[in-house]
């Protein structure tokens, strides 16, 4: 049995770079009503970025396409996180997680996922060769004495 989320929000957008900054305030703004510490939201918004910078620069190298994200809140202050776009897809996911490995050329750093896996509590990514990628996300916010 599937775990409904206690809220959430879903949008889609091209994959345009102006969009990733929507996605992330849009997500931070989501996430707000955890009541998290400028730290958190920091974090939050740091990993939303590296996960749509993704899908723009390596989904659709050459053309446009569609990109989702979705954030839900689960019992116990769980933010999950979705990015999904139906680009070209991630041949190797092992390999691609490794620190520095890229395919997106000498201007691009090769930490996308460590940095996403560094800043939340969870990172699944599953990919198949054209058909696209999907990265999901947890962060666990505390609850703090004296909120809430």
């Amino acid at each position: 049995m599937k775990v409904k989320p206690n809220n959430y929000i879903a949008m889609e957008f091209l994959s345009r770079s102006v969009n990733e900054g929507f996605a992330r305030t849009a997500v931070a703004a989501f996430a707000a009503q955890l009541d998290p510490t400028l730290e958190e939201i920091g974090d939050i918004k740091t990993a939303v970025s590296e996960a749509v910078t993704n899908a723009i620069v390596h989904a659709y190298p050459d053309e446009l396409g569609k990109i989702s994200v979705r954030a839900a809140v689960f019992e116990g202050n769980v933010l999950e996180i979705t990015v999904r776009d139906w680009g070209c897809g991630i041949a190797d996911v092992e390999k691609a997680r490794q620190p520095l490995y890229t395919t997106g050329g000498e201007e691009r750093s090769g930490m996308g996922f460590t940095i996403m896996e560094s800043f939340m509590d969870a990172l699944i990514v599953r990919s198949k060769p054209q058909k696209g990628t999907v990265v999901t996300m947890k962060r666990k916010i505390a609850i703090r004495s004296g909120r809430r």
